[in-house]
């Protein structure tokens, strides 16, 4: 019997397979993965942006093709990471709006979405390069237009449509030298198919395939299932020319697009002097941002002009490249007793976690919230008995009790919510302690510290019976707005007034962010003296954004 539509709910299922799909062979990607740095993210990246998608389509309309992939298109532009991801969703993207309107998919239009999801993502990109994700796209959907002539059953349609990836997937070494020379096919293409795998499984009521190293991974003995040896072993770390793999989303604003009205084409002109790989995404409502640049802050200057942060993320592609090269299979390590996985942002706020005895310091914070998947990677790569998550933000709090559920053997959270409070905790580990009695010891010590945090308002409005006006400073005593002025340092000594008691407090610790100076330094140093004689004051660097000042007072 010859099936011709697939309805809205038959959609869903093959993106949730699709998405498993991916799951399932996310770590062999990333051993692929040699363009356009040897990082060893891609099916990471590709991963937790499907993931993002899936999740939107699970709480989507499903009564018609067009509600779920536009679900899915949101979800994965939402959470696209990295430029496999994001060249993925726009991928996703120009299907969906090939799809609008209609109720259920047919051949003739899944040709056309395929169609339009190429020309939408060869538009994203400022060098497209072929012998990647981008070929594979656009020879499958080519290959479609002429299966469609004769395929008059979607199933069987689909299944040369599958078939025209692996073909192409394979083709790839031929176009990108640098896949022929290690010996491997393009990473990115890779994940595109084990995507359209999933949904043919899904469209023939079949379980996920397997991996299995066949025609479409081409593998070698020079990167193999051990991972022993990887595909970036060809690369040295030293030949990364830009070191920095840079992402962000702004929100458009009206006041500063009147300053500085956005065009897309200018945008990209100003980025790409900046580093490579650069891909711009924008809609009416926002634009992100994906490049590989040697001064990340360049790039977020530029962003800032338009709206206001969503999220930042930068991540050390040479670091990540050495790790790789450089990394032993974690079973040649015995486990230590026990690891501290926490959550800070900023190099100097990493450094004084490490320093207190952190395992591993996840980039991440207000605006920037790392996932479960994240923070579940931070706990194996940890590789202890026992791992205590401090999320030291309370919106990063449920993500990391559902890692610590996620993850093998004993792993506890934390609730840190605020920098301080984790600074706290660790000073109150104790290794001789059970793992629950930490925990139990660590919340407590939390309630000794008051978090001071002095930012910026980005519109004007009313809380607590308090007017603030856009561009003006507020100190907020642990998380509740409690003054508010336009100078700076006015903000900084009312809010320290109202925060240090000097029957109970000993120390207040003064927790420098990015754009401070010593001159405001000073000068605060010389307010609590004169103020609050017999109160101690230590300074730290801890190059946070956001937050040009954290005070924890105990």
């Amino acid at each position: 019997m010859t099936q011709k539509n697939i309805t809205g709910s038959m959609l869903a299922n093959m993106v949730l397979a699709g998405a498993n799909s991916l799951t399932n062979n996310a770590d062999r990607i990333d051993a692929l993965n040699v363009f356009p740095v040897p990082d060893g993210d891609t099916g990471t990246n590709m991963n937790l942006s499907i993931t993002s998608g899936a999740s939107e389509v699970k709480k989507s309309d499903q009564s018609s093709v067009s509600a779920v992939a536009n679900a899915f298109a949101k979800g994965l532009l939402m959470g696209a990471r990295g430029n496999s991801g994001v060249i993925l969703s726009q991928l996703f993207r120009g299907f969906a709006k090939g799809l609008e309107g209609k109720k259920e998919l047919d051949i003739d239009s899944f040709v056309i979405a395929l169609d339009n999801g190429v020309s939408t993502a060869y538009k994203a990109v400022m060098k497209p390069v072929e012998g990647t994700i981008l070929t594979v796209a656009k020879d499958t959907a080519a290959e479609a237009q002429k299966i469609a002539e004769e395929e008059k059953d979607i199933i069987s349609f689909f299944e040369k449509v599958v078939h025209a990836s692996k073909k192409s997937l394979k083709r790839t070494p031929e176009l990108l030298p640098v896949l022929k020379e290690v010996g491997v096919v393009d990473s990115g293409g890779q994940g595109l198919v084990v995507i359209y795998e999933g949904f043919l499984a899904a469209l023939k009521g079949e379980e996920v395939p397997e991996f299995s190293e066949d025609e479409t991974m081409n593998l070698n003995e020079f990167v193999h299932a051990e991972h022993h040896k990887m595909a970036q072993d060809f690369m040295s770390t030293d030949d990364i020319e830009f070191g920095y793999c840079t992402e962000f989303m702004v929100r458009f604003e009206e006041d500063k697009l009147k300053d500085h009205p956005y065009d897309e084409a200018k945008f990209r002109d100003e980025l790409i002097k900046h580093g490579d790989s650069l891909l711009v995404v924008s809609n009416d409502e926002i634009v992100k941002v994906h490049i590989h640049a040697e001064y990340p802050g360049d790039i977020f200057n530029l962003g800032q002009r338009f709206g206001s942060f969503i999220n930042l993320k930068v991540e050390n592609m040479r670091e990540q490249h050495s790790n790789i090269v450089d990394k032993k299979p974690a079973k040649s390590k015995d486990k230590q007793k026990f690891g501290i996985v926490t959550v800070a942002m900023g190099d100097g706020l990493t450094k004084l976690f490490k320093s207190l005895g952190a395992t591993v310091v996840i980039q991440g914070g207000q605006t920037m919230n790392p996932s479960t998947q994240d923070l579940a990677n931070a706990v194996k790569e940890a590789h202890a008995e026992n791992v205590l998550i401090l999320p030291n933000n309370k919106n990063i709090i449920m993500a990391a009790e559902q890692a610590a559920e996620l993850a093998e053997g004993n792993v506890e959270v934390v609730q840190t919510k605020t920098i301080p409070q984790g600074m706290t905790a660790m000073l109150t580990f104790n290794p001789e302690l059970s793992i629950k009695e930490n925990q139990q010891v660590m919340t407590e010590s939390c309630k000794a510290v008051k978090t001071g945090q002095i930012t910026y308002a980005v519109r004007d409005t009313q809380i607590d019976g308090m007017t603030i006006e856009n561009g003006h400073y507020m100190g907020l005593l642990d998380g509740k707005i409690k003054v508010t002025n336009a100078d700076h340092i006015t903000v900084i000594k009312e809010l320290l007034t109202k925060m240090i008691d000097v029957e109970e407090d000993e120390i207040v610790t003064v927790i420098r962010g990015e754009e401070t100076n010593d001159k405001e330094e000073e000068e605060i140093i010389a307010f609590i003296e004169d103020h609050f004689e017999d109160i101690e004051v230590e300074v730290h660097q801890g190059d946070q954004p956001i937050y040009s000042y954290i005070f924890s007072i105990e």
